[in-house]
């Protein structure tokens, strides 16, 4: 991986071009200090036990500014009783977030609209260092800072599986709870993308906790 560095101008943040020699996409990295110092309150708060179902992992250092300071893999949410599938590999701020999205979105969701509990949670994504959407030279993905993941699908107690692609116009019931879903995302993460965003999500919800705006408070919930 070859990189050139440009110079921060009257006060502007590093950037860094990335290119892949050939082996994937290039994209552009902006040096944000709040994302460390984010990290590291979280892990020094605790925020982030350790479990059978949440292991810590070695730094992902990822050519550049990809990866984190302390990953960590995680098997499952909600204490262990909803199973992620494949792992994600997350920051350490997303691990809570993506607890309290089970407990407080999706399973209340799951038994108004379906009936059923949450048992998995079917993973598309986490970690990758790559630029958004996969277009080269774009921007470096959330997906790159392990801030976001990407779920396709979810799968009741009682074997029904849900995917976002086939039931975001399929049964009722399934549209009603897809739709829960993701509005009372954009209550959770920073960041919510699904069908209709773009030709990019049709398939899948994306979460994550990217700053926004000026002020780092704005929200995309699309």
């Amino acid at each position: 991986m070859l990189y050139r560095v440009l110079r921060p101008i009257a006060g502007l943040a590093l950037v860094l071009v990335l290119a892949s020699c050939g082996t994937g996409p290039s994209f552009v990295a902006t040096e944000e200090p709040w994302r460390k110092q984010e990290e590291v309150a979280c892990l020094a708060s605790g925020a982030v036990q350790e479990s059978p179902f949440v292991q810590s992992r070695s730094a992902l250092g990822g050519p550049s500014l990809c990866g984190a300071e302390r990953p960590f893999q995680m098997a499952a949410a909600d204490g262990g009783r909803v199973g992620l599938k494949p792992s994600a590999m997350l920051r350490c701020p997303m691990v809570p977030q993506v607890n309290r999205w089970v407990s407080r979105i999706v399973e209340p969701a799951a038994r108004y609209h379906l009936g059923a509990s949450l048992a998995e949670l079917r993973v598309a994504a986490s970690y990758s260092c790559r630029p958004m959407n996969h277009v080269d030279g774009g921007r470096l993905s959330e997906h790159g800072y392990a801030n976001a993941l990407d779920v396709s699908a979810f799968v009741m107690t009682n074997g029904r599986v849900v995917t976002i692609k086939g039931g975001w116009n399929g049964a009722p019931e399934e549209r009603a709870f897809l739709r829960a879903v993701r509005s009372g995302s954009c209550e959770e993460f920073t960041t919510v993308l699904g069908p209709g965003a773009d030709a990019y999500h049709g398939d899948h919800f994306h979460l994550d906790l990217a700053r926004h705006g000026r002020d780092g408070k704005g929200r995309i919930c699309k």
